[in-house]
């Protein structure tokens, strides 16, 4: 299998490219408008047809290229339809498998960030993955504090279901600040520290944050409602 961790240097967004060599079908997940020419290129150099897009939620620091990119490639496009998005081609549904080639990535529902938000788990490949867009970071989550978000749904999400994985399994996050590109459930466990508080201290935590808005957020989310088009 091919795998290509990407990045769009301007909001720390992580973009991920897979690929089944053999028959040469690939996916994005969470493809960045800016970067387009370069996935283009990318799929052309390594002679791949990109089957799927799909966004982990609607995001709020970066315009998504789902709608461009299947006006391009003809791609199918998904994402969750809780944030009321009807642009896609398909919603993302808890237990839904996306496939390409003999590869294929099982979503999860993981609410809390957003209420659309949405994990993959690799399945098919040696090595256990998964990619938690903005609901696990590494050595941090995402808030909670816009787009229906909810510290408790976040709580469950964390702990009921990505904490359930194999310690084993790699982590690839959609954003990291702090220079790391990959982690595992075991590492997460032992040493992210918004995973070691009760559930009453992580809604007191998270619901005191205070942060200030993401800087594109009043183009991005709009924008993002119609697939990046708009």
């Amino acid at each position: 299998m091919l795998f290509r961790q990407l990045i769009d240097a301007q909001t720390s967004t992580y973009t991920y490219l897979l690929a089944d060599l053999s028959t040469r079908d690939a996916v994005l997940i969470d493809p960045v408008k800016g970067q387009v020419s370069l996935y283009l290129k990318l799929l052309e150099e390594l002679e791949l047809r990109l089957s799927h897009a799909l966004d982990t939620h609607v995001h709020a620091d970066h315009v998504t290229a789902l709608g461009m990119l299947r006006d391009l490639t003809h791609c199918r496009t998904y994402i969750g339809h809780e944030g009321s998005v009807s642009c896609s081609d398909e919603s993302l549904e808890e237990g839904m498998l996306i496939p390409f080639g003999s590869y294929g990535l099982r979503v999860r529902y993981t609410p809390g960030h957003t209420d659309d938000s949405h994990c993959f788990v690799l399945e098919g490949a040696p090595s256990k993955t998964v990619f938690t867009g903005d609901t696990l970071l590494i050595r941090g989550s995402g808030r909670t504090d816009f787009q229906n978000g909810s510290s408790s749904d976040l709580y469950n999400s964390l702990h009921n279901i990505l904490l359930e994985l194999d310690g084993d399994t790699q982590v690839y996050p959609g954003h990291d600040y702090q220079g790391m590109t990959v982690s595992s459930i075991s590492e997460e466990r032992h040493h992210n520290p918004r995973l070691q508080w009760s559930k009453e201290e992580f809604i007191r935590q998270m619901d005191s944050l205070e942060l200030p808005n993401p800087k594109f957020i009043d183009i991005a989310v709009p924008a993002n409602l119609q697939c990046g088009k708009s």
